[in-house]
């Protein structure tokens, strides 16, 4: 059952929109060599702004998440990319298909 998960918001700088894109897609064989990583989604809002969505199972894989590849790379490449700083939200599943 996925209990936990994490609503990212990306808004790319001018310019940057691809980047961003193919950034966020391009994690995906990160996130499938997540054991506790249930569901990961890279979504486009609009023109310039990105998110991901993930669940896992408990508050240790969102942890783990957190500390793990993905975020290791995107706050690296973050004022770079970014026009704003991300926003991570740890939010609760509370019913799921």
């Amino acid at each position: 059952m996925k209990k936990v998960a994490l609503l990212v918001r990306l808004v790319a700088k001018e310019g940057k929109e691809q980047q961003v894109a193919d950034f966020i897609t391009n994690a995906l064989p990160l996130a499938v060599a997540e054991v506790d990583t249930t569901t990961w989604y890279a979504i486009q809002i609009d023109k310039s702004t990105f998110g991901i969505f993930d669940t896992f199972p408990h508050e240790a894989g969102r942890q783990a998440h957190l500390s793990g590849e993905i975020a290791k790379a995107l706050m690296a490449n973050a004022a770079e990319l970014l026009s704003v700083a991300p926003v991570i939200e740890q939010v609760n599943v509370l019913a799921a298909k």
